[in-house]
């Protein structure tokens, strides 16, 4: 049976399980980014949220063979599991269960994932469904599409409204073009404050049409074991179709490469508009994961 040892200090977590998060940086993205970004913010004081906060390390033989979290700050405040042997997936759902923790979300790897939502929805007497199903795509380099009018620029301070804005409003415009109900959406909300953060640390990109009207929002992680995550991109409604998130995704890729960094993306595999762009302006699948729901 695999050793498992839950963490509520994002750093310790790292300390033990970063060899293994740097082994497959691109799969382990979520993990590494998340795990960083609150590190950091414990180091500057900065409150928590009043959600779960806490990492996992499965061991076997004394080497981490596995990891998982719970810090989604949104509802239903989902697991993110990534590949473990199948009975510490079981294992995990029966730990959590036994102290009472309920778990009505599980996203992450397959097909660690789903072990973990059956094994809760077992122990419930519910069921486990896929919500959305995810694919990650990665860029070793880029095809240059063709170029709307207009020019890519950083975002600067006074954008910070809008982008917070456009932030909060991609959840929502995601779950519509997939099919889904805007009630079904789930995502990342920022506070303008940490948009503000985000784009003094030149993480958020705009595109400016030929008026110099903002018609695009690129944004990306800082790199943690040199992988960058592109994400989220959006476009309001009355700017979509003239190849704005192309002409983006494409230079905010190129920028990521040039430094040295790996580039990788989720989409939606119900969103057939996103995964033709990105797979169009050079994109590769790496690995297909899931979100669950329990009922």
């Amino acid at each position: 049976m695999p050793d498992l040892e839950l963490y509520v200090d994002p750093a310790a977590f790292l300390r033990d399980a970063g060899a293994l998060l740097a082994a497959d940086p691109v799969v382990a993205t979520v993990a590494s980014t998340v795990s960083h970004r609150i590190a950091d913010a414990d180091r500057r004081g900065e409150p928590r949220g009043d959600y779960p906060h806490w990492w996992l390390a499965v061991r076997e033989c004394g080497d981490v063979v596995g990891v998982a979290m719970r810090t989604a700050p949104f509802e239903p405040y989902p697991l993110y599991v990534l590949p473990m042997p199948q009975e510490a997936a079981r294992e995990l759902a029966r730990v959590l269960h036994a102290r009472g923790e309920q778990v009505l979300a599980v996203n992450g790897a397959l097909p660690a994932a789903q072990q973990v939502a059956e094994e809760t929805a077992r122990l419930v007497g519910g069921t486990a469904q896929v919500h959305e199903r995810m694919r990650l795509w990665e860029a070793t380099e880029v095809v240059t599409p063709p170029q709307p009018a207009g020019r890519l620029r950083a975002a600067r301070a006074e954008d910070t409204d809008l982008a917070t804005r456009w932030w909060n409003a991609f959840a929502t415009d995601a779950a519509e073009q997939a099919g889904r109900s805007a009630e079904s959406a789930t995502g990342e909300y920022l506070e303008a404050r940490e948009m503000a953060r985000r784009v003094e640390e030149g993480l958020v990109w705009l595109w400016e049409d030929e008026s110099g009207r903002v018609v695009h929002l690129t944004a990306h992680n800082p790199p943690t074991y040199g992988v960058a995550r592109v994400g989220p991109v959006y476009t309001p409604r009355d700017a979509r179709g003239h190849g704005y998130a192309s002409a983006a995704v494409a230079a905010v890729t190129q920028r990521l490469l040039d430094t040295g960094a790996q580039a990788c993306l989720f989409t939606d595999l119900d969103n057939s508009t996103s995964n033709k762009i990105y797979e169009a302006v050079g994109y590769r699948p790496v690995v297909d994961m899931v979100n669950l729901r329990i009922d």
